[in-house]
């Protein structure tokens, strides 16, 4: 069966939640997929922990008013091929399994967000290693740090925000090391004179971290324990030392979800997805919004995904006025990406019998001698396991300067037999979706 709707959303954070709202005040009707099971994306995940989220008034007024206004929103669907133009297949678990959709649109908005980037260094797959927002989704969904004693580590603004929540939640902060040098942090935050919010905001997490070490020029060398994590040794390019704890929450910034952008055929610009001024991306009625464009922030992604919605509405005068605060946040965007831009030493973390790609235990050893991403993955397997290279893929490109050389259907790991069950035109690849990624990347 397909569904046909005027205006498709893929994704519910804040950004597709911009989009699908102001399109459905104008009369559009919209359809919302996510695959997490309620709308808010990784920021405004809802959870056991609602602590900080009924402080955020912005998030319950935006959820309020998405669901005002009509947009319906369908939970749990992760998309997994897109068989012709117009049209894009979806899988979703049942209680007999996993079942394919179609859906069939006029317009399209991709509001995908972002995921963490995980470099791999000695025992970070050891238990009690997370992903920085990964640890604060799970506190969220009841997983309780009270009493323990976690580093934060990596880069980014994110690691302030999850420091602030753990210690929030009643976790010992033991320090966090960020890896961006002091010179720049400093540049950086200098520059906040102009997005006061957000300056509030950093002040009001670095209040809650009071008595917690803010170590800039910091960054991990190795997880240490036996059979699950003991300490964290930390160096800061002078000195190396060791630090006791039971959690690690590690991530080095953010790389965008772009991979149904890819398979679609858009255009590229780098590793984001090329946009005009009305947030339109190089395939005809397909928009895009949020980080798959560029990691600025929420608002940056409030802002596009309104224009978005505003220009599917056929209000271009309403979207071109929102232009001039749109394009502040993407400068926002760019100084983030300089601030925290990673310094050569991570790329040398790795030791020979260090894992890359979990999902197939291929080691750095076996990788640092092949010619490119392709090679490897035939010779090895990275890249082949469930995440399909979401984990290990921005690590290589970091480590080796590796891209992806196509990306095919399925998105997502299906069952075999239910793909074989499909007809032929949902189930086929798409040939040109290589070439144009290779073109554009």
């Amino acid at each position: 069966m397909t569904q046909t709707c005027d205006v498709l959303v893929i994704g519910a954070g804040p950004a597709g939640i911009a989009a699908a709202t102001t399109a459905a005040r104008h009369g559009r009707g919209v359809l919302v997929l996510d695959d997490n099971p309620a709308a808010g994306g990784q920021i405004w995940r809802s959870g056991v922990q609602e602590q900080s989220q009924r402080r955020d008034r912005r998030r319950s007024a935006s959820l309020a008013a998405f669901r005002a206004l009509g947009a319906k929103l369908l939970p749990g669907r992760r998309i997994v091929d897109a068989p012709e133009p117009g049209q894009l297949v979806a899988a979703v678990e049942t209680g007999s399994g996993v079942s394919l959709e179609t859906y069939s649109f006029q317009h399209l908005v991709l509001a995908t967000g972002a995921r963490e980037r995980f470099l791999p260094f000695p025992g970070w797959t050891l238990p009690g290693v997370f992903g920085a927002g990964g640890l604060q989704a799970l506190v969220r969904g009841g997983f309780s740090v009270a009493g323990k004693r976690v580093v934060v580590a990596g880069t980014g603004p994110l690691l302030l925000a999850v420091a602030a929540h753990l210690r929030e939640d009643g976790a010992h902060v033991a320090t966090v090391a960020e890896q961006a040098a002091a010179r720049r942090m400093l540049r950086f935050g200098l520059s906040l004179w102009t997005h006061p919010g957000k300056l509030l905001q950093g002040t009001g997490y670095r209040a809650t971290l009071a008595r917690t070490p803010y170590r800039m020029g910091c960054w991990p060398l190795a997880a240490l324990g036996q059979s699950s994590l003991e300490a964290v040794r930390l160096t800061d390019g002078r000195r190396v030392w060791d630090e006791p704890c039971d959690l690690l929450a590690c991530g080095f910034h953010l790389v965008p979800n772009t991979e149904v952008a890819a398979l679609l055929g858009c255009r590229f610009d780098g590793d984001f997805v090329a946009v005009d001024d009305s947030q339109r991306t190089s395939i005809p009625n397909v928009y895009a919004a949020g980080e798959p464009t560029q990691i600025a922030g929420l608002d940056a992604a409030l802002l596009e995904g309104e224009i978005a919605g505003l220009t599917i509405a056929g209000k271009p005068h309403e979207a071109a006025s929102l232009f001039r605060r749109r394009d502040r946040e993407r400068r926002f965007g760019q100084r983030l990406s300089q601030a925290f831009a990673l310094r050569e030493e991570l790329r040398t973390l790795a030791q020979p019998d260090t894992i890359v790609c979990r999902c197939e235990d291929v080691r750095f050893g076996q990788l640092k001698d092949h010619a490119g991403w392709t090679d490897a993955k035939l010779q090895t397997r990275c890249g082949m396991g469930p995440c399909q290279g979401r984990i290990c893929g921005p690590a290589v490109q970091t480590l080796f300067g590796w891209r992806p050389a196509s990306v095919r259907p399925p998105l997502s790991p299906i069952p075999l037999g239910l793909l074989c069950s499909q007809p032929e035109e949902q189930s086929s690849p798409l040939p040109q979706t290589s070439n144009t990624l290779q073109e554009t990347l």
